[in-house]
């Protein structure tokens, strides 16, 4: 061992707090400099507003990037409160811009989950420039202003306020990340996934960026994964299939909306509590699992395969298939450090009995649409 070795004890352990510690590894708090991390403040900053609608106390969310290269986040909810002023409805505006994950809701069915990291206000105010926050409560318009995560001066009321809700406007800092160029269809992909998994939700992305070409999308979708499954081309049948079902065994929701579309690809995807789950994880088994047993059990009640035949292959059973699998759950468990697979056991038959259920019903219900699919099945390769 050498004597430089040697030499490293407690001393040379470098202790890094709060915002500072954001500002020396940011890649930690929200996945990179680059584009990634870019767009994961804009995520973070509209959790906030998003979960305000979906606990009731907003109606309306707006993201825009704005000319200068910032970006501002707008609701119409109560407005977070202001100073320790005497309100009980979660920690001043103060302390969530300064505090990881400082006031950050349980992580339940009832809360976006919005990012991979889920750390708040306080980074995205640790890694802009500039940061101003407006809110509009009980009458009153109060404005804070932060550099580069530091306030300047102190929460100040500039005046009345005829109207409620909260307004954070932000602009990414140079000094930090690798690209200040946001994408505009990334963000859009992002956010109308949100809206269509959570049908509360609605969503106004605008893009001032180009005062010649301004643009600007809704995304609001009340029939939820429905919604998103019937935009789909070249159905196989008309109906979409879907259904949402809660199990206290899993403690938490499951909603699954389905088609056979006229093609032999397979889409599907996974998410738990709105999160992506590229890796798949027990609902899409489970949801796979009730696929299996609701086809292969209703194609040998009307004698398609024989008693003693195979079941059909997950290959066949997938061919065409486009779906969405969503679970809201209490305690999501993810594998990884990347969350992107559910790792609930309790989930798995859950799911399966639930797809099982309500797709036997549907081949019940319309032999003429069964026999399509059926049909499609069986003439799909078993490999």
């Amino acid at each position: 061992m050498s004597e430089e070795s040697k030499a490293y004890d407690a001393s040379t352990i470098v202790v890094l707090d709060g915002l500072e510690a954001v500002r020396k590894r940011p890649g930690m708090y929200v996945g990179s400099v680059g584009e990634r991390g870019l767009h994961h403040l804009v995520h973070e900053a509209a959790e906030w507003a998003l979960d305000e609608i979906l606990c009731g106390t907003a109606s309306r969310v707006g993201i825009t990037l704005t000319a200068d290269g910032g970006v501002r986040v707008t609701d119409d909810g109560t407005g977070l409160a202001v100073g320790r002023d005497g309100h009980t409805d979660g920690p001043p505006l103060e302390t969530r811009l300064t505090v990881l994950c400082g006031g950050a809701p349980p992580a339940d069915r009832r809360s976006l989950f919005g990012g991979h990291f889920g750390v708040g206000l306080a980074v995205v105010n640790a890694l802009s420039s500039r940061l101003i926050a407006e809110v509009r409560r009980d009458g009153a318009h109060w404005v804070l202003e932060y550099r580069q995560g530091v306030p300047v001066g102190v929460p100040a009321r500039t005046g009345p306020a005829d109207r409620s809700g909260t307004v954070i406007t932000f602009r990414p800092d140079a000094e930090i990340f690798e690209t200040l160029e946001f994408s505009f269809d990334t963000l859009t992909e992002r956010f109308r996934e949100l809206a269509f998994l959570n049908r509360e939700l609605d969503i106004t992305l605008t893009d001032d960026r180009d005062p010649a070409a301004p643009r600007a999308v809704r995304f609001r979708f009340p029939g939820g994964p429905r919604d998103y499954i019937a935009e789909q081309s070249a159905p196989l049948h008309p109906d979409v299939i879907g259904f949402e079902r809660e199990y206290s065994a899993m403690e938490g929701t499951v909603e699954v909306a389905l088609r056979w579309c006229d093609s032999r690809e397979e889409r599907i995807a996974s998410y738990a509590n709105s999160l992506p789950t590229t890796g798949g994880g027990t609902h899409e088994l489970g949801f796979r699992d009730g696929l299996a047993a609701a086809l292969t059990g209703y194609a040998r009640e009307q004698q398609l395969l024989s008693p003693s035949g195979p079941d059909f292959t997950p290959t066949q059973l997938a061919a065409g298939l486009t779906a969405v699998v969503s679970v809201k759950l209490d305690r999501p468990e993810f594998d990884g450090a990347t969350r992107d697979r559910l790792g609930n056991r309790p989930v798995r038959a859950c799911v399966a009995e639930a797809v099982r259920e309500h797709l036997t019903a549907w081949l019940r219900a319309d032999p003429t649409q069964a026999t399509a699919v059926l049909a499609r099945i069986s003439a799909t390769p078993r490999h």
